[in-house]
């Protein structure tokens, strides 16, 4: 119970999501099949005021599949291995 309440309270502080260039746009664009093009989406996210939010969004949730903040699943991989090791290297320091 404790945790639905947490990610429900969660859910409501993600304001920025009313304010993305997506909105209203069809989801295939960002959640293309295996091998299509990601170009279009990364567009509307390159144009997009909230781009930032969207990809941190994606990066600390661990997002599996679309394009976030105008990256693939495999460019947010590349910041989160970024991320551990640079964390790594702190506590190690």
């Amino acid at each position: 119970m404790r945790r639905e309440l947490i990610d429900a309270l969660a859910v409501e502080q993600v304001g920025w999501k009313e304010y993305a260039n997506c909105l209203g746009a069809h989801h295939d664009l960002f959640f293309p099949d295996r091998g299509a093009s990601t170009r279009a989406a990364k567009q509307i996210c390159a144009e997009c005021q909230v781009r930032v939010d969207c990809l941190e969004y994606a990066v600390t949730r661990g997002e599996k599949f679309g394009i976030w903040g105008g990256l693939s699943e495999r460019e947010r991989r590349k910041i989160r291995k970024q991320r551990a090791a640079e964390a790594l290297q702190r506590a190690v320091s």
